[in-house]
């Protein structure tokens, strides 16, 4: 096909490919749903199944994709040429690229705000950010981040940064950087992760800021963590937390979405099998996954702009975050594998034993902020709800729009979205019946809640850390820069 009769007609053949693969896709579907199969097969069925629809989209071909050629016509042929450079480079990567790696360099325009890593050990570094008020609540704000990625999605840049919006609603910021593992810590289990994460960061911004209490706030996997490290330490007679935040965190793993539908004995087996008793979940394999939740988000285009049109991708900092794979002990994996996902455990009183102690989440009788976001393909909302019911003080649920990160990260400056707030009701759906909408970001409400249990207004620090915990280098400090090997 030349130029001119591309431009006679140029949708007439590509169209009835469009239509071919949308019915071919109606009744591929119609055969799983009419499959006598239970709903779980069904649903892991139909994931399979959309992975293979996305991929045979003619869009996804060049010989089929009426914009890759004609732009290769225009082209002289130099877009397919620049195309398989990228491609190339990817391979070497062993990724597909959705960002200008070059454009962003952690602590240079990523993760800027000013603070001071005050203690590190095995596993974490905390940082102490500076504050930027005259006087801030006397009690600080521990920040347990997921330790499936790097901090910084928490601090972004300046005008999208999380961190920099709780030092400036005058919070003393204590952030936990979790470590890339590699082979020398393959071994570290859950356990560690509550004790020597967790609890190691409670207790030393405890002490650097002389009080009893600290507010705290746990971000997906890391609310989780939270959760598990505040029931031990209820456990042991302590409650070093005046308040709780969930940021699209699961308690409850009855619905875990289609996440679930990967996980089920004989795959948890393997794993126990292969890294179990040592090794390590690299972080590449989790982004796979989470990638093929969203294939036509976030693989497909990135093939077809950058391997079929030769477009290299823009720079965009949340996309450059979310390469930035982070590696996971294999024993530690295994374990939040079959206790949550599998099992489902976590939820019930005494139903995990963690650092020697019966886990009971009821007896974190503390205020809670709960927050989820409607369209999250990780945390389902309905299941971020069910924590109302698992944690035993005043509890206030808020939803954002948007999805796992996007609806999280929502400044107010930028006037976007919306989110829903009510009263507690029985259930995810009667909450939803009653709440009401509010434009732009949930932000502000938390800052609002938050400011009603950190404690009256103190001098800021003069300094990070104190005798016990000097200084060690400036944020972001050196664990969050680590590639996985």
């Amino acid at each position: 096909m030349n130029d001119s009769q591309m431009g006679a007609d140029p949708f007439g053949w590509f169209e009835q490919l469009a239509l071919g693969h949308q019915q071919l896709a109606t009744l591929m579907r119609s055969s799983v749903d009419a499959a006598s199969l239970d709903e779980r097969s069904k649903a892991q069925w139909g994931f399979a199944l959309r992975q293979v629809i996305d991929a045979m989209s003619p869009k996804n071909c060049a010989a089929s994709n009426p914009e890759v050629l004609q732009l290769a016509l225009q082209s002289g042929g130099a877009s397919l040429v620049e195309g398989a450079r990228l491609f190339l480079g990817d391979l070497a990567k062993g990724r597909i690229s959705m960002s200008d790696d070059q454009a962003f360099e952690v602590g240079r325009n990523l993760a800027t705000t000013p603070g001071s890593v005050v203690f590190e050990n095995e596993l974490m570094q905390l940082i102490q950010y500076a504050p930027s008020t005259a006087k801030v609540h006397k009690r600080a704000l521990v920040i347990v981040p997921p330790c499936i990625n790097k901090f910084y999605i928490l601090d972004l840049q300046p005008e999208n940064s999380f961190v920099a919006h709780a030092v400036a609603a005058g919070h003393t910021v204590f952030l936990l950087s979790w470590r890339n593992v590699g082979a020398a810590q393959g071994h570290l289990t859950w356990d560690d992760y509550v004790e020597q994460g967790v609890l190691q960061a409670l207790s030393v911004a405890r002490r650097i800021r002389r009080s009893d209490q600290v507010d705290t706030l746990g971000f997906c996997v890391g609310g989780t963590l939270l959760a598990s490290a505040l029931a031990v330490a209820a456990a042991r007679g302590e409650q070093p937390a005046s308040s709780v935040t969930l940021l699209t965190t699961m308690l409850d793993f009855s619905d875990t979405g289609e996440l679930g539908l990967m996980v089920d004995e004989a795959a948890v087996a393997a794993r126990e099998a292969s890294i179990g008793r040592g090794g390590l979940l690299h972080g590449r394999e989790l982004a796979q996954v989470f990638a093929a939740l969203r294939a036509n988000d976030l693989i497909w285009p990135y093939v077809v702009n950058g391997y079929l049109k030769g477009q290299a991708p823009r720079a965009f900092d949340l996309l450059f975050w979310n390469s930035d794979d982070t590696n996971l002990p294999g024993p530690m994996y295994c374990w939040y594998l079959r206790q949550t996902y599998l099992e489902n455990r976590l939820r019930e009183p005494g139903g995990t034993v963690q650092r020697g102690v019966p886990v009971d989440l009821s007896r974190i009788e503390v205020p809670a902020f709960i927050y989820a976001s409607r369209e999250d393909h990780i945390v389902p909302w309905q299941t971020a709800y069910a924590s109302t019911r698992l944690l035993r003080g005043e509890t206030r649920f808020v939803l954002g729009a948007s999805g796992h990160i996007a609806g999280v990260i929502n400044p107010p400056a930028k006037r976007k979205r919306n989110f829903w707030t009510a009263d507690l009701a029985p259930d995810a759906q009667a909450w939803l019946d009653a709440a009401q909408s509010v434009d732009g970001s949930w932000w502000p409400t938390w800052s609002e809640w938050l400011g009603r249990h950190a404690g009256a207004l103190v001098a800021a620090p003069r300094q990070a850390g104190n005798a016990d915990f000097a200084v060690i280098e400036p944020a972001p400090g050196r664990y969050v820069k680590a590639r996985a090997e």
